[in-house]
């Protein structure tokens, strides 16, 4: 079959994306060719997609994969032909067979974590470092709620902030689905509506609240997270699954109890090559202790990335999705 990417020539809806040839790729000064072998799904290429995260079009779509270098182009000392490695982060363009991107970009694989694994892993887990970490600074004894618990991105919360000795609080939109947060080891796991979810943390916690909220779903539970986070708490906001958040004035915050909110984006937090190299070091560290773990609930051949795209808005999706080239 031939090489081919998936593209957007304008935003909308998954039938938007479309199939394109490529020819042969030569890398250029300081870039790489590689191979891919699973490609990760992620909410922000839905939003890229659909027009809510502007792109310039036309584009590529996905900004995460793992695979086999080909080649590599002038000047380049990071990685070399054969070598097995991850990225995640722009360019985007991650919806192909093969592509060329800056070697700088790519950290290589240690044996021990596949292909799949890193397609699954790389941005959501890097992203699970940084709300954990540097983000969230999430210390033992915190109570923290996750919303979304048993999805990508926060099934891989609940395992990290509990293995730092958080007690956690999973919220999820099934009693299935909170069955899941609870056997990734949250210690109360909770799908009720968001209008009764401050009430029941508060209950929970004897009245103290939440001192982490880690919201990747917006608009719908926005208010329960306001709701339920503790004096001087801090409400992280780093999706946009059900909407983005409504407009806020900062005098909300201080009427809730003097919150703190952020709203993150990870490739601010690996700007550079050190610091990308660092994340990805801690992400491997991780999954190689078996503090966290990382579940592929779906794959999808790349050519039905659109139904996948289907699957993961309409929250049929559990734990991290790949696409196969």
């Amino acid at each position: 079959m031939s090489d081919y990417r998936l593209i957007v020539r304008e935003t909308g809806g998954p039938e938007t994306i479309e199939r394109e040839a490529v020819g042969t790729l030569a890398p250029g000064a300081g870039e790489a060719r590689v191979r891919h072998a699973a490609i990760g799904l992620n909410f922000i290429d839905t939003y890229q997609r659909s027009g809510l995260y502007p792109i310039a079009l036309p584009s590529g779509l996905g900004s995460e994969a793992a695979g086999i270098v080909e080649a590599v182009g002038e000047g380049v000392t990071e990685v070399r032909v054969g070598d097995r490695v991850a990225y995640a982060g722009s360019p985007l363009g991650a919806y192909a067979t093969v592509r060329t991107l800056p070697a700088g970009h790519l950290v290589t694989l240690p044996d021990d974590v596949s292909f799949e694994t890193a397609a699954a892993a790389m941005l959501k887990g890097m992203t699970a470092d940084m709300l954990v970490g540097e983000c969230g600074e999430a210390r033992p004894g915190q109570v923290a709620l996750v919303h979304a618990a048993s999805g990508g991105v926060g099934s891989l919360l609940v395992q990290w902030l509990k293995a730092i000795g958080c007690t956690v609080i999973g919220h999820a939109g099934s009693a299935e689905k909170a069955a899941r947060a609870k056997a990734l080891g949250a210690d109360h796991a909770l799908d009720c509506p968001f209008d009764q979810l401050a009430d029941r943390i508060r209950a929970i916690t004897g009245g103290h609240g939440a001192d982490l909220v880690l919201d990747g779903v917006g608009k719908a539970s926005w208010a329960a997270s306001l709701a339920a986070a503790a004096r001087r708490g801090l409400i992280v906001s780093y999706g946009n699954a059900s909407g983005a958040v409504p407009p806020l004035a900062p005098l909300e915050l201080g009427r809730a109890g003097s919150l703190f909110l952020t709203r993150p984006s990870l490739f601010d937090y690996i700007e550079t090559r050190e610091r990308l190299a660092a994340a990805a070091e801690r992400l491997f560290a991780r999954l190689a202790d078996g503090s966290v773990n990382v579940e592929i609930g779906q794959a999808f051949p790349l050519a039905d990335a659109a139904e996948a795209h289907r699957a993961l808005e309409g929250r049929r999706t559990t734990g991290s999705t790949i696409l196969r080239p």
